[in-house]
């Protein structure tokens, strides 16, 4: 049986939900003793160890493009011992949780079997964490792709722009249609201004979607990101630390 429970953050761009992933991690660590997290980002960007206030040398990405040059000079090569064993080394070790960087999307050629290694082995490694928490990439493909399967909660973030609603809708929509093993679905308004947070939700709900969650506008995360501040800085009655606690509080 899987130790760890699988929580992903998705969304539209910009919906802030790589501040949600990161402020989640720091909300658990703060409410259990001798927890472990495997923090994962699975954005070609990579912002999840910026606001995390840690660096990083190697992504995933990188691997998988090295091995796939190994592969085509020695066909006898073990990819997934390979994998297993660069995976690990380039696994950047905080206090309570671990950081894994998905790095940059597929190039031309075939990457399906190493993708496919690469879904196992990540499925092995969560086994032995607590949580793991995913901040997958913006928008649809992390689903339409399957690269995100077996997970206990999803959390699809959302603002107060129509194209956010929309994203939200479709990644309701593939994932029914593409049977992706996800447990629970939990919608959350992210960046929602004082007084707006009942048309946000009345909006929602006539597009079809349940807003279980509110979490206000917080004019210290833009300031932080300005400063180049990490996220767990933040004051713990700041309204996005509060907000992200509710939403804890509900899922783990």
């Amino acid at each position: 049986m899987r130790k760890s429970k699988v929580i992903a953050v998705a969304g539209k761009g910009g919906t802030g939900k790589t501040a949600i992933a990161a402020l989640l991690i720091h909300e658990i660590i703060r409410q259990e003793e001798d927890v472990c997290i495997l923090a994962v980002d699975a954005d070609a960007d990579s912002n999840l160890p910026e606001v995390l206030g840690i660096s990083y040398d190697k992504t995933v990405g990188d691997i998988r493009e090295t091995l796939l040059e190994d592969k085509q000079r020695d066909v006898t090569l073990d990819i997934r011992a390979q994998f297993e064993g660069r995976i690990a080394e380039i696994i950047e070790e905080e206090d309570f949780y671990d950081l894994l960087v998905m790095g940059r999307p597929e190039g031309p050629g075939c990457y399906c079997p190493v993708n496919h290694i690469m879904r196992m082995i990540l499925d092995t490694l969560t086994e032995n964490y607590d949580y793991t928490i995913i901040d997958c990439e913006a928008g649809l493909e992390h689903l339409s792709r399957r690269t995100t399967k077996d997970v206990d909660v999803m959390l699809v973030v959302l603002d107060t722009t129509q194209k956010s609603i929309r994203t939200a809708l479709r990644l309701q929509q593939i994932a029914e249609e593409i049977d992706v093993d996800v447990k629970r679905m939990m919608f959350i308004a992210n960046k929602i201004p004082e007084g707006d947070e009942t048309s946000v939700i009345a909006e929602a709900k006539r597009q079809g979607i349940g807003i279980e969650a509110i979490i206000p506008f917080d004019p210290l995360i833009p300031d932080y990101d300005l400063k180049g501040n990490p996220i767990s800085d933040l004051p713990h009655d700041s309204p996005s630390v509060v907000g992200v606690k509710a939403v804890v509080a509900r899922i783990v």
